[in-house]
């Protein structure tokens, strides 16, 4: 086996393995179908980058194709959602279809099927149809419905494609075989009675096709290579195949679905149901809440489209499922954001410091790198004055030696700035810091190359200058669950383990230069994180999602705990 084999996923070698026995590259057409019936997440994600990496590797067209069978579900807000993620991730598709372009199609296909003899109009309840299903180990019985003639079938069809039965009464069942060891085998449900309005036929079917119906025999029609699914569907294999033995013609392309692994992120749910759960019930802010694993809730926390990507090319195509850490996905933001932001100082938790020996009513502007990974990032000018804000955290009267920020009698850098030592601080009745006082070293200034200023002191402290600070609104984002497979609990709903801290909203100020930054602008806040810029922002007020932190906070809970 040769370098480049070893490297391919059992995907790649499938197609691989086509192309030698026979397929041409021409032959080649892949397709990402999603059911717009809700936003995309990053479980999604895997197979948009497999199906548009196949696309590109194979310089191969990718369709965009809406499974759009269940208008009950189904709004043209997914649709748009779902484009605006797909081209977001970086991705072009060849052409946008929909199942529902395909309805007259199927619909023909199924009345051949009943003159065959190979389906059935079944107007049992679905307690009765279920009852006759049954068991994995016991063979199912027939419907008394099953042996109507063609004639009658074809007229109960026509009645229900034209609106004649209530939802519920009717359905059309393919004939196969109902002691199959494939329960989905057993005559399964390819139309059933649906009087809802469809976002883009409206009223005009009364009848919709079931997904199993549907999914092959779109493929087919698009003449789709190959029908790339997950797990789920590999017992469904055999029904999508016997559907296309019945419109299948000699010299066309045959699709050939073969199945991948889902993968699961800890501490977040996945399922659209779910999802759409969270969000009807108020625990998140809608469908791009920064806390919800949707690719338009991740685009919003700050993610990026090469960190998405780099996590899903870092977890590979699997052949069986598994739960991936979302520390991983937290790392690939980590690394892409250290490459590409630029560092700015901002306080979340303020204490006024005031350096007494400092000129009053006077601002320096002092000469800022925007980023040590970017020689090509240049500068900015910071202001610096008498009264600045550092952080609480940043200060303490009485400290160890192991506590190299700022406390009595100590001295530390101020970022871009002078050294400083604490002479006093003042407290308010009950006891709490309010204010430290200062001097500093006039000489000390970073990069004018004195010898006061390559004096080493082991703290250096991020600030903003008061009278300069934007004031702004940070919200600062947790996992949403605090177990890392919340809906994986049997005597318990996944919704026990919402984390009441997911989002805390906390006042904070930032250098002006942050003045003019528009939403979806990122930035490293120096010591505290990765922040992007909300679409809640205004004239008026700056909001601040927290991306990630510098580093894995929960890791360190683990390692407590």
């Amino acid at each position: 086996m040769n370098e480049t084999s070893k490297s391919l996923n059992f995907i790649e070698q499938i197609v691989e393995e086509d192309l030698a026995n026979g397929y041409g590259r021409e032959d080649l057409r892949f397709r990402f179908p999603p059911e717009p019936n809700g936003y995309l997440h990053i479980g999604h994600a895997s197979s948009i980058c497999l199906n548009f990496g196949l696309g590109l590797r194979y310089n191969a067209p990718v369709n965009l194709r809406f499974d759009d069978t269940n208008p009950a579900k189904e709004e043209q807000e997914f649709v748009d959602a779902i484009k605006k993620d797909v081209e977001w991730l970086g991705f072009t598709w060849d052409t946008e279809r929909y199942a529902s372009d395909y309805f007259q199609q199927l619909y023909d296909w199924a009345i051949i099927l009943i003159k065959e003899g190979k389906a059935y109009v079944d107007d049992q309840s679905s307690e009765e149809m279920a009852a006759q299903k049954g068991t994995p180990t016991e063979p199912g019985t027939n419907s008394p419905n099953r042996n109507r003639s063609i004639e009658e079938n074809l007229a109960l069809f026509d009645q229900m494609k034209r609106g004649e039965f209530s939802e519920g009464t009717h359905v059309l069942r393919a004939k196969i075989d109902m002691s199959s060891s494939n329960m989905l085998m057993r005559d399964p449900i390819m139309y059933r009675v649906l009087h809802k309005a469809h976002h883009r036929t409206n009223t005009d079917w009364c009848i919709y096709p079931m997904y199993d119906w549907t999914h092959g025999e779109s493929d087919y029609i698009e003449q789709v290579s190959h029908s790339f699914c997950t797990l789920e569907f590999a017992m469904h294999r055999e029904l999508y195949n016997w559907f296309l033995d019945q419109v299948y013609e000699p010299g066309k392309i045959r699709p050939k679905q073969r199945e991948f692994a889902r993968r699961n992120l800890s501490h977040t749910v996945v399922s659209k149901r779910k999802l759409l759960q969270l969000v009807e019930q108020g625990f998140v802010n809608g469908w791009d809440d920064p806390r919800m694993p949707t690719i338009s809730g991740l685009r919003r926390r700050g993610y990026t489209p090469e960190s998405i990507r780099n996590f899903v090319d870092t977890i590979g195509i699997a052949k069986r499922d598994n739960l991936i850490d979302v520390s991983l996905l937290e790392f690939t933001i980590r690394e892409h954001l250290n490459k590409t932001t630029h560092r700015v100082m901002g306080v979340l938790n303020p204490l006024k410091l005031v350096i007494t020996n400092y000129p009053e009513g006077q601002t320096e502007w002092l000469e800022a790198e925007n980023s040590p990974e970017d020689e090509h990032a240049g500068s900015r000018q910071v202001p610096f004055s008498r009264e600045l804000y550092i952080e609480q955290d940043d200060f303490k009267e009485e400290a160890n030696k192991k506590f190299f920020r700022l406390k009595l009698g100590g001295e530390v850098r101020l970022k871009n700035g002078y050294i400083i030592k604490a002479e006093s601080c003042t407290k308010d009745t009950d006891g709490n810091i309010v204010e430290v006082q200062c001097t500093y070293d006039p000489k000390s200034k970073s990069g004018s190359g004195t010898e006061e200023s390559l004096r080493r002191v082991k703290g250096t402290l991020h600030w903003v200058s008061i009278a300069h600070a934007i004031k702004t609104e940070v919200r600062l984002y947790d996992r949403l669950f605090t177990d890392e497979s919340p809906d994986t609990h049997k005597d318990k709903d996944f919704l026990e383990f919402i984390n009441p801290d997911s989002l805390s909203i906390i006042t904070g100020y930032v250098e002006p230069a942050l003045k003019n930054a528009a939403i979806g602008d990122r930035f490293q806040f120096q010591r505290l994180g990765y922040f992007c810029v909300d679409p809640d922002s205004n004239d008026n007020l700056l909001v601040f999602n927290r991306t990630v932190g510098l580093r894995d906070s929960w890791a360190k809970i683990q390692d407590k705990k």
